[in-house]
């Protein structure tokens, strides 16, 4: 079962699919959303919030992600857009979200409804961004992960079992 964030996010994900075919306003297509099956199991105060979001801030989302790409913009496909402005909208925008959350949710929006392999391109475009907009959470987070590994290296090996030792 997915979480009504969830259920927003591919919420979102269809109303800026809309957005980049026809140029709609945010509230006009919440209108077309809304009537959507499944709709009222989504979070409609973040889903508003993020499609809102995203349409006003495309300009400099775009602009954030277009570095760390490794083809132009307009060959992106809309799916793919539309997940990238989620994630990196959810990024710089929301800091209430651990960047791991945006980035997994774009993942599993990209895998479900995205390219073949699309996944992995979200994946990488978007933990670049976080390490651009979020310095500190991410390198908290590498670090994080490595300290178990250094904790280990510092351990005497366990004498083996199988011959007697002199």
């Amino acid at each position: 079962m997915r979480s009504p964030r969830r259920r927003a996010r591919e919420f979102a994900l269809q109303g800026l699919y809309e957005w980049q075919m026809t140029g709609a306003k945010a509230a006009e297509i919440g209108h077309h959303l809304a009537e959507l099956e499944g709709y009222g199991a989504a979070d409609e105060a973040f889903l508003k919030a993020e499609l809102s979001g995203v349409i006003g801030e495309a300009e400099g989302l775009q602009a954030l992600l277009e570095p760390h790409a490794d083809r132009k913009w307009a060959e992106v496909s809309p799916v793919e857009k539309a997940i990238l402005l989620i994630g990196a909208w959810e990024i710089a925008h929301a800091p209430e979200l651990p960047y791991r959350v945006s980035i997994n949710e774009a993942i599993e929006l990209a895998k479900r409804f995205g390219g073949t392999d699309g996944h992995k391109y979200v994946n990488g475009i978007l933990d670049r961004v976080a390490a651009a907009v979020r310095p500190e959470e991410v390198a908290a987070g590498r670090t994080a992960e490595r300290k178990p590994r250094q904790a280990s290296k510092g351990r005497a090996a366990a004498p083996s079992r199988g011959k007697a030792q002199a």
